[in-house]
């Protein structure tokens, strides 16, 4: 009753709102308080509809009117406002509720009608829509070995196991040439045209995928038909016949033949994602793969991709990231009759060696070819490499120049460049001629690997040259190889305060290294060059150093023993350390057998010097040695060994007042020993001549009586000889042979010295009946015992 009063109260309200309006005109419109929607939502809120459900009595009528007092407005509204504006929040919760009910049954409706929809899809036509597709954007048929599955939900798909693309020289032949296969190529699928039973590729993905290039020796390869294929069928925009924009690849494999150069190379765990051009005309690919054992990042991106597969010029960027190189390339690329790249190349590695040994060179030497960085202009012709603007850093050496590679028939490379400063130690160490600290030649063998793998000319100029002690000035150098030889030469070096001039050339025969070196050394310094070339540091003064060496073997000790050749050396106003000549000579002079006393010390003044040697087979021949003075002159003559690194020479030092007049004196001496530590002897015999004390006695012991005669008496000094005993003592001597008391050994007697002659005892009868032959000579031999004691007595007044 009570809503029945409510919905009859709305209603006159409303009719007299009408009223109202024919009445008033539009001042109606202000006062109706209802509208027929109003009305309808406090229907539906009240349950007008529907009646009231259960029997709520009074209860379901206050609620009632609660909601039809927050809907209504007027007197109705002011009447219930206090107790319906609490319900607002519970009533549109309860819409929500039932606004969701029929979302989620369109929901499931659609997916009811998407699995239908995928036991309805054939998958032959999915399967020949994707062929065709891959068809028009490769020109190659694809090949499907396995099964075939496609999902719709929850992605729409399809996957084609063991798929590959036919070749085309193969297609139709059955014969496995095939560019490209896949394990597992799936295909997603665009959703509305797929309602619509039209099958459109979104994007393809790849597992596992196998790329297989072979290149020919015409300069062809199995994918020129593909490339050209797609040159003619990609047409970005809506006319376009490749629906799909991306292919992934997972896991992948590449492989690389070219047996015109035998080349052959295998890039594995290739994972990247290639923007392909269905929309607009740009490429990109990025991710990494696996080549040689490291991992490389990288990424290319290409301007107009038509254009790049059609030959034209287009914008190309590329990017190379791994642990031995980084590489950079920015910009253009066109491929009409052969390949034309044009733009900036940047490169960076911490150690060359490693980059070389990465990308299958085989570096030459241990040391050297460290930390390395390039920037240059580049222009690539076809198998040509053109770089200009370089800025070059390697071991901490910085130049600038042109660098041009070709590897057309075998790797060739030629370069100009200029450099501030230039330090070749670590490229010196190399190669050690001695071993260690020893005083012995390396015998370790040459590396000679690197003479074969490359052909080089170059040009290198620098103002300041540091080969391990040795500092140079302005210096240029040009070194050519090619053919397994190297050849270097220096048009000229500032060094050790002259200028250097010559060639080097390096032959590689098998296993030996076939060296021929010419050099000519002008007004050096004579101290610094011997040191550094030969490590003879006794030497000083200013001149000029010439040899022409030749030698051949597999080590720095078999090139010493084959070592042939001459050398000159031509010195003046210097000085030869650790040997003061004159100071010995006029010692001598004065007391010939007064020793040589400490004269390993000092220096002999030289005003010039001559040396020319002859070598052969590992032997120097002194065949002029002169070393005139102001007031001495020294000639040698001799051999040196050059595999044991020794002297044997001979020579005569002279004392000369002045230059027409003849010596003064004239001492001749040996020179044995090591090179860096030689021994000088000077000749005994002549020493003894000249002494007056001493000749004599080395007259007298040329006759050979006389010889007999001093050797008696030197018996005599030395116990070295015992009279014989006559025969009767022997028997009395063995007697005591039978004790069997222990021996004891006798103790040496030194006999007691020679008196003067007319105090001396006579001999005994028993001493001198076993000697008949001297008591017949006894006047002979009593002239030349008196020397003895004259010779001591002389050399004592002589000290």
């Amino acid at each position: 009753m009570a809503a029945g009063r409510v919905v009859g109260g709305l209603l006159g309200e409303t009719f007299k709102g009408r009223q109202s309006r024919r009445g008033n005109g539009s001042r109606g419109l202000v006062r109706a308080p209802f509208k027929y929607r109003d009305v309808c939502k406090y229907l539906w809120f009240s349950g007008g509809f529907t009646g009231f459900r259960g029997s709520g009595g009074l209860e379901s009528v206050k609620k009632s009117h609660q909601v039809a007092a927050c809907a209504a407005p007027g007197r109705l509204a002011r009447a219930f406002r206090p107790q319906t504006c609490r319900m607002n929040s519970l009533t549109m919760a309860q819409g929500i509720k039932r606004l969701g009910m029929p979302i989620a049954a369109c929901l499931a409706a659609a997916l009811l009608g998407l699995i239908a929809i995928s036991w309805m899809i054939d998958p032959n036509a999915v399967r020949l829509s994707v062929e065709k597709q891959i068809r028009a954007a490769t020109g190659l048929d694809l090949m499907v070995n396995g099964d075939v599955r496609v999902s719709i939900f929850p992605g729409s798909a399809i996957t084609l196991h063991q798929v590959g693309l036919k070749g085309a020289a193969s297609r139709g032949s059955g014969i496995a040439d095939e560019p490209l296969t896949v394990g597992e190529l799936t295909a997603n699928l665009r959703l509305i045209p797929l309602l619509m039973r039209r099958y459109e590729i979104a994007d393809v993905s790849l597992l596992n995928p196998r790329i297989n290039v072979k290149r020919g020796a015409d300069g062809r390869s199995n994918w020129s038909a593909i490339i050209e294929t797609l040159a003619r069928t990609i047409k970005p925009g809506v006319d376009s016949p490749v629906s799909f924009s991306e292919i992934r690849i997972k896991d992948g494999t590449l492989t690389y033949q070219n047996k015109a150069r035998g080349i052959a190379e295998t890039v594995s765990g290739i994972d990247l994602s290639l923007a392909w051009p269905s929309i607009s005309r740009a490429f990109a690919a990025t991710g990494q793969f696996n080549w040689r054992g490291e991992a490389v990042d990288g990424s290319l991106n290409i301007a107009d991709f038509i254009a790049a597969l059609s030959g034209e010029r287009s914008g190309i960027k590329v990017r190379i990231t791994s642990t031995p190189l980084k590489f950079a390339f920015d910009g253009a690329i066109a491929n009409r009759t052969s390949l034309l790249m044009e733009g900036t190349l940047s490169a960076d590695s911490p150690s060359l060696r490693n980059a070389a040994r990465w990308a299958g060179q085989a570096p030459p030497g241990n040391n050297g070819l460290g930390r390395f960085a390039l920037k240059a202009r580049t222009n690539v012709v076809g198998e040509s490499i053109a770089l200009t603007n370089v800025n070059l850093e390697l071991d901490g050496n910085t130049a600038e120049g042109v660098i041009t590679y070709s590897n057309s028939d075998r790797q060739t490379m030629q370069a100009t460049l200029a450099a501030d400063a230039l330090d070749f130690t670590p490229y010196i160490d190399t190669l050690r001629l001695v071993a260690g600290s020893s005083r012995e030649w390396n015998r370790q063998l040459f590396d000679l690997r690197g003479l074969s793998a490359t052909d080089l000319d170059m040009r290198l100029s620098a103002a300041k040259v540091t080969i391990g002690t040795s500092k140079l000035g302005r210096t240029a150098i040009g070194a050519n190889l090619r053919n397994g030889t190297l050849a270097l030469s220096i048009g000229e070096a500032q060094i050790y305060g002259g200028i250097l001039k010559g060639s080097l050339g390096i032959t590689r025969a098998d296993a030996d290294a076939d060296v021929k070196a010419q050099f000519q050394f002008t007004d050096v310094d004579l101290a610094s060059c011997a040191s550094d070339l030969f490590g003879i540091s006794r030497l000083s003064g200013r001149g000029n150093l010439n040899f022409a060496l030749e030698a051949k073997g597999a080590s720095p000790f078999t090139l010493a023993q084959s070592l042939d050749g001459t050398a000159t050396l031509t010195g003046h106003d210097g000085a030869i350390g650790g040997l003061n000549i004159e100071q010995l000579l006029k010692r001598l002079e004065r007391r010939p057998l007064s020793g040589a006393g400490n004269f390993r010390s000092g220096s002999t003044a030289f005003d010039s010097l001559n040396v020319a040697i002859r070598f052969n087979d590992g032997v120097a021949t002194a065949e002029d040695a002169r070393i005139e003075g102001p007031t001495t002159r020294v000639l040698l003559t001799g051999t040196a060994s050059v595999p044991s690194r020794e002297y044997d020479l001979k020579g005569v030092a002279s004392l000369i007042a002045a230059t027409d007049a003849p010596p003064a004196f004239q001492l001749p001496f040996v020179v044995q020993g090591p090179w860096d530590d030689p021994l000088v002897f000077p000749d005994s015999d002549s020493l003894i001549r000249r002494s007056p004390a001493s000749a004599p006695l080395l007259d007298a012991i040329k006759d050979r009586k006389t010889r007999d005669a001093v050797k008696s008496v030197i018996e005599r000094f030395t116990g070295g000889k015992k009279p014989a005993e006559p025969p009767a003592a022997q028997p009395q001597a063995a007697a005591p042979s039978a004790n069997p008391s222990p021996v004891v050994l006798p103790t040496p007697v030194l006999p007691a010295p020679i008196p003067p002659a007319e105090t001396r005892p006579s001999p005994s009868p028993s001493a001198e009946a076993p000697q008949p032959p001297p008591a017949a000579t006894s006047t002979d031999a009593a002239t030349p015992a008196s020397p003895p004691a004259a010779t001591e007595s002389r050399q004592e007044k002589a000290d």
